[in-house]
């Protein structure tokens, strides 16, 4: 081979090699590749620019970045029912074979039947039984045992997927690239923060202190095997709502700067957040893909979007569309 083909050669293969590299290069530069490009998707990507650009007039010092985000619906499915729900129905059918009088006594009866309807129609005292029996009366590493060991194999009763597959994929990647850009990222969730706490950092990279939930009473004792923590059937504090602006400054103790959430139990979140002073970014997930997950809003009983949504144009808060806004997602898509 002649030395000029070997140049010739040498040089198209350099050619070859950039022109295969520009796509590349391209993907590892979008921060949000789940996204389909769009409002939602520039909106996220504008604040974190603007909150992050020294000198600019809406920078926000590192110790201020803080971000919440709700969990059920937000960051992974919630439908047909709360997947903390699903986990105490599941508990009262395991324990059934040592409570035989559960056949003929509520809310039991309903349990075992499948009849959910049932269940709800035993009201707050029902689902006050259900937490009793299911989550307390046993010390804190049990319980997370037991969570640990159910989360694993837990699967969603209508797609029988994994309950921790159908995290989604566009929100996890928000988490990161606002950890990327040094926000310190808390869950903020109606939820069980002991329910949460064994599994969230393996999901979606947040550990279990920026994890802020509803809570049981917790009782100190000294036993024969040492010291334990008990959880009691009282309970503590709700995470939801209200509740949530008053969770947030107990156990962050800053207001955000950036909130996302999915229902009217966000509300107060979002409105607390997005009402404080400098740039701040509030955004709601719209569940509207009936093919790719589920459709739902104004009359659902898990994850009800309402209030939130009227209120989102005149807040300034962002409706994501699932449907419009998200590439794909759940990460196996």
């Amino acid at each position: 081979m002649s030395m000029r083909m070997r140049h010739t050669m040498s040089a198209a293969g350099i050619a070859l090699g950039a022109l295969l590299a520009i796509p590349v290069a391209f993907a590892a530069d979008d921060p949000l590749p789940a996204w389909n490009e769009g409002a939602s998707k520039q909106a996220i990507i504008d604040f974190v620019t603007a909150v992050t650009t020294e000198g600019g007039p809406d920078f926000v010092a590192v110790d201020d970045r803080i971000a919440t985000f709700d969990n059920d619906g937000t960051l992974w499915s919630e439908q047909p029912m709360y997947v903390q729900l699903a986990f105490a129905l599941d508990e009262i059918r395991a324990m059934a074979p040592d409570h035989p009088e559960w056949k003929d006594t509520e809310p039991f009866k309903s349990v075992l039947a499948g009849d959910l309807a049932g269940v709800a129609a035993t009201g707050k005292d029902g689902l006050e039984q259900i937490i009793a029996v299911t989550h307390a009366g046993m010390t804190t590493d049990r319980f997370e045992d037991t969570v640990s060991a159910w989360i694993a194999t837990a699967r969603n009763a209508r797609t029988d997927r994994l309950n921790t597959e159908m995290i989604f994929a566009p929100m996890v990647e928000v988490i990161d690239y606002l950890k990327a850009n040094d926000f310190d990222v808390y869950i903020v969730s109606g939820g069980g923060v002991e329910f949460m706490r064994p599994w969230t950092e393996k999901t979606y990279g947040i550990a279990p202190g920026n994890v802020v939930g509803s809570s049981i009473g917790l009782k100190y004792e000294v036993t024969d095997a040492g010291p334990v923590l008990m959880r009691e059937a009282d309970v503590d504090f709700i995470d939801d709502g209200p509740g949530k602006p008053v969770g947030i400054q107990k156990f962050v103790g800053k207001r955000p700067i950036a909130a996302f959430g999915n229902s009217d139990g966000d509300y107060q979140m979002l409105q607390w957040t997005t009402t404080g002073p400098g740039r701040r970014l509030g955004m709601i997930v719209h569940h509207d893909d009936a093919a790719r997950e589920f459709a739902y809003d104004r009359e659902s009983h898990f994850g009800k979007l309402d209030k939130a949504m009227d209120a989102a144009p005149k807040e300034g808060w962002h409706l994501i569309s699932m449907k419009d806004d998200w590439k794909r997602i759940f990460p196996g898509d």
